[in-house]
């Protein structure tokens, strides 16, 4: 990610509205979509955190809200899907979408045929979109972008959008920075401050997003070395009912700092 390393000052833990994405930030990355492992006791520590911050914690992702619903239960109150292109404001809400359009079929099927090329591609399909994997195939990476882009060339309807050994074509007109605000309109998380965590590109928008409403956003790599690094400094915070250090303020030597917002 391109956004400076530099780790915000944390809201108070009490007026903090939790966004965190999912892929890369709360589970592991897995070599297919669908191998992804809850790794024991994620959920539980999820739970106390609604608890501890009255429902006000929500996930923010590229997959379905069926996904991540699929996955996690009801260990988060809300989750924006399809980076934004999809939301449940609550627990049991119907998931709303704005109306974005779906990619034409012949799209889809020169995707088809772009992964069937190339043994180690995947294409995962979307709701109004599709991503072809290439992390079995890291060397075709660079032709899947020049096919998609010859793709989607001539059009302002669609964008390509790279991801972590992918590329994903989806409509414009939605992203996560969109959904924090979305979000944080509703209760419980409106007169919140966000707190944004996430990995990869496509959650720089949300960073931003949350940074400009007076809260936080965090690049997993920067602030905790990994997923399991986010996974064990949530458990440390949901315990404590406050927020824990954070791992790069203690192993940076003094490049980084944990201060908390009055």
């Amino acid at each position: 990610m391109t956004l400076a390393a530099t780790l915000d000052t944390l809201p108070p833990f009490d007026a903090t509205a939790l966004l965190l994405d999912l892929d890369g930030t709360l589970l592991d990355l897995a070599p297919r979509p669908d191998a992804v492992i809850v790794p024991p006791g994620l959920t539980d520590t999820l739970l106390t955190l609604r608890r501890r911050l009255d429902n006000a914690v929500a996930v923010i992702t590229g997959r379905p809200v069926e996904f991540v619903d699929s996955v996690l239960g009801d260990a988060v109150y809300a989750v924006a899907g399809e980076h934004g292109g999809a939301v449940r404001q609550a627990l049991g809400a119907p998931v709303e979408r704005p109306p974005l359009p779906s990619p034409p079929a012949a799209w889809l099927a020169a995707a088809e045929r772009l992964a069937a090329a190339q043994p180690g591609l995947l294409l995962e399909h979307k709701a109004r979109g599709f991503a072809v994997h290439f992390r079995a195939a890291p060397e075709a990476g660079s032709a899947v972008h020049d096919a998609l882009t010859a793709l989607l060339a001539g059009q302002d309807a669609f964008e390509l959008l790279a991801a972590h050994m992918l590329w994903e074509v989806r409509p414009r007109g939605t992203d996560k920075g969109k959904a924090v605000d979305v979000l944080m309109a509703a209760l419980p998380f409106r007169g919140r401050r966000p707190l944004f965590i996430g990995d990869d590109v496509t959650d720089e928008d949300a960073i931003r997003t949350a940074r400009a409403m007076g809260g936080a956003g965090f690049q997993v790599d920067a602030a905790f070395g990994s997923p399991a690094g986010v996974r064990r400094w949530l458990r440390e915070s949901a315990e404590k009912g406050t927020w824990a250090e954070l791992p790069a303020a203690t192993n940076a030597g003094g490049c980084y700092t944990n201060r908390r917002k009055d």
